[in-house]
């Protein structure tokens, strides 16, 4: 299928209403460039239909609109993605759903991922700030062959975000010092004492974070699982 026949058929697969748009909107989601696609569980279905293809996934990219991108970020091949390609991408991030997704099923994939984390986190752009942290959010979860040590230089980065008052960056940060924190028991520790530093600071978006981080992170239920996987 080409470009032009996927978002018709895109536009085929059901249409969300007024109502559904609002509820989208009231989530943070910018619904300014979509088809009105009634479900991500439709696209994403679609996306397997139609396999891996680097080239068409960046052709429908380049569309903009959110269900092409969508299909963008779940049908390409992250062994092709380039450096230029994940700049000129977090780029275009204009919602955080399509942030958060191109991250977890494309760019934390790449062989890239950990230089454009710390990267990213540096950048002053909201969107392409906060892709910097869900990256390293990304990388901590499941079986990401990712080290302790590489885990841990994010920490640093990190605690320097957490003063960003920002609502989708300081969200960011949080999720990342929490995912690292539940990766094992070393990782936790070392996640805990960034989250004292963090409480610590003359800054309301800190102390949100480390309050929410310190709460998951020190709990019973998480410090149970992880003296279980470490026996």
């Amino acid at each position: 299928m080409n470009t032009d026949e996927i978002l018709e058929k895109l536009k085929s697969m059901g249409r969300l209403d007024a109502k559904d748009l609002k509820g989208m909107e009231r989530y943070g989601i910018n619904t300014s460039h979509t088809l009105g696609v009634i479900s991500t569980p439709v696209i994403i279905d679609f996306a397997r239909q139609l396999g891996k293809d680097h080239d068409l996934a960046k052709r429908l990219w380049e569309t903009g609109y959110r269900e092409a991108r969508i299909l963008a970020f779940m049908i390409d091949d992250p062994a092709r993605v380039t450096s230029g390609q994940m700049d000129k991408w977090v780029g275009d991030f204009d919602s955080w759903d399509i942030c958060d997704g191109t991250l977890l099923h494309l760019f934390s994939k790449c062989h890239l991922a950990i230089d454009k984390a710390f990267e990213w986190a540096s950048h002053e752009e909201e969107f392409i700030k906060r892709a910097g942290f869900v990256m390293m959010a990304c990388l901590a979860v499941g079986k990401r062959k990712v080290t302790d040590v590489q885990l841990a230089a994010f920490l640093p980065v990190i605690e320097r975000g957490s003063t960003d008052e920002r609502n989708f960056v300081k969200k960011a940060v949080n999720w990342a010092l929490r995912q690292i924190g539940k990766r094992n028991s070393h990782l936790n520790s070392l996640a805990v004492k960034t989250g004292q530093r963090i409480k610590s600071m003359d800054s309301k978006s800190a102390r949100w974070i480390a309050a929410d981080a310190l709460s998951e992170l020190t709990s019973e239920k998480v410090q149970l699982r992880l003296s279980k996987k470490s026996a």
